[in-house]
């Protein structure tokens, strides 16, 4: 007969050892791959809060920038590593829109997200010398001239271009759209006068609004930002999309062991926490969210809806979000 005493001590080993594994995650370095360039912004807010997240961890974090194809080449390394949790993937919102936009075959359902750092806001403003002081009198002037103002707009997925598609599919906003190769010359055309408004990131133009060079309008969301009023208050219906701007978070593969789910949650909502971390992120126009898990992936979904559907009603999706199962906001 079975020795059931024997049994029942191989099964107390198992168990502890199981526990002891838990409890020593991680036992070595852990690998942090960033899929923009460096000196970008996810770059930025990153190494922002790499030595905090290494204290937490108590092992040390490697960094390492993997950029290309929108930022596939570096999410695609982390799902081809082992699922042991001790490589991740430090990145943006754009893996929410691989499957739509046909640039992979996986998303963020792919990843388990150990923590979502924050939210950008995405601010309205326009060249300084425009009468314009808000959002509707903007909304107005382009309904009453059709094609006539220019508005700074950069490639399928940027910022400028879903905040205007968001508009855009709401009401009648007949723009004349000039493309620029990112931020930098768009802001520059604007302060020159050879566009006339533009969807920004707050943090690429919180210093001209300061100085007086540009002129702010609204914030995409349903509540003020600072003393910037919301644009729902002259477009109501944009209440179903916002808040929306582009993210930060850290990733692992979706499959890792829940011991190292946990411990890598909770070491980068530690870091995350960190009063210095958390101006710094702040002065750049970011709202901090610090969150993990269910809730963070809650927020991956529903940001995922929004923007695929909007780019679905802007014809510019490769794939149907409802064939993908994506819900529609």
């Amino acid at each position: 007969m079975m020795n059931y005493r024997k049994l029942a001590g191989v099964a107390a080993l198992s168990l502890l050892s199981s526990l002891a594994a838990a409890q020593s995650f991680p036992e070595r370095e852990v690998s942090g791959v960033i899929q923009w360039g460096p000196g970008g912004a996810t770059d930025v807010a990153v190494r922002g809060m790499a030595a905090q997240a290494e204290q937490a961890l108590g092992k040390k974090l490697v960094l390492q920038n993997k950029a290309g194809g929108v930022g596939v080449i570096g999410a695609n390394f982390v799902l081809q590593q082992p699922s042991d949790g001790y490589t991740l993937l430090m990145g943006a919102e754009n893996p929410a829109l691989y499957k739509v936009m046909g640039l992979a075959d996986f998303d963020y359902n792919a990843f388990y997200p150990v923590n979502i750092i924050s939210r950008g806001n995405v601010l309205l403003v326009a060249n300084k010398d425009k009468s314009w002081n808000s959002f509707k009198d903007l909304l107005t002037d382009v309904q009453a001239n059709p094609g006539k103002i220019k508005m700074y707009t950069a490639g399928i997925g940027t910022v400028p271009f879903t905040s205007s598609a968001m508009i855009a599919s709401l009401t009648k906003f007949p723009v004349n759209p000039v493309p620029f190769d990112g931020d930098g010359p768009g802001i520059t055309a604007m302060l020159g006068g050879h566009v006339d408004f533009g969807f920004i990131a707050a943090g690429a133009v919180q210093e001209h609004i300061k100085a007086g060079r540009l002129k702010v309008l609204g914030v995409l969301d349903s509540k003020p930002y600072m003393d910037i009023p919301p644009m729902t208050e002259a477009l109501p219906d944009l209440k179903k999309y916002v808040p929306w701007g582009s993210f930060f978070g850290v990733f692992a593969k979706k499959d890792i062991p829940d011991e190292a789910k946990q411990k890598l949650a909770a070491a980068f909502k530690t870091a995350v926490d960190t009063p210095e971390y958390r101006a710094m992120m702040e002065s750049r126009g970011n709202v901090m969210l610090n969150i993990s898990g269910d809730e963070a992936k809650q927020f991956i979904d529903r940001w995922q809806s929004v923007t695929a559907w909007v780019y679905q009603d802007a014809g510019v999706a490769k794939k149907n979000p409802a064939e993908l199962g994506i819900p529609k906001p």
